[in-house]
């Protein structure tokens, strides 16, 4: 039991939290929440500490941290006087992959950019048998005119 009052239903908490409760069980069920408190209908009870908990974690899934990594936040952030450069350098390792991606989308979307040009260009109205996005993606460099 993460606190010494649990008060809160599982919807409660999932409200509360700003998610849902499958996602609930399922952060509980890999350990990123503690096991809850259990009434003896078996109905899960939720403290404070398990909102804080549940909105530290899905803060970090809005950054698109992987579970792993939330995980090492999570106990930086249940050993206090740990050091803080580890959190900064799980941030900067992440924003490095999140760079990495956005030049990976900024190429897609020059490709599909030029998709779209070369078809309103070339063949944009005749038949898909003629169409440049379709004969590029199929390998062929097709160009009609």
């Amino acid at each position: 039991m993460s606190s010494l009052q649990p008060t809160l239903t599982i919807g409660v908490l999932a409200e509360q939290a700003g998610c849902n409760v499958p996602t609930v069980r399922y952060y509980e069920e890999i350990g990123l929440l503690p096991k809850a408190v259990r009434r003896a209908s078996g109905h899960r009870m939720y403290g404070a500490n398990d909102l804080k908990r549940l909105i530290f974690v899905r803060r970090c899934r809005d950054f698109n941290f992987p579970i792993e990594r939330i995980r090492d936040l999570v106990s930086l952030m249940d050993s206090p006087n740990s050091d803080c450069t580890h959190a900064r350098d799980l941030a900067e390792t992440h924003l490095a992959i999140v760079r990495k991606k956005l030049v990976e989308l900024q190429e897609l979307e020059q490709g599909l950019a030029k998709f779209s040009a070369d078809c309103s260009a070339h063949c944009a109205g005749g038949p898909s048998k003629d169409c440049v996005i379709l004969g590029d993606l199929n390998g062929k460099a097709a160009h009609c005119g």
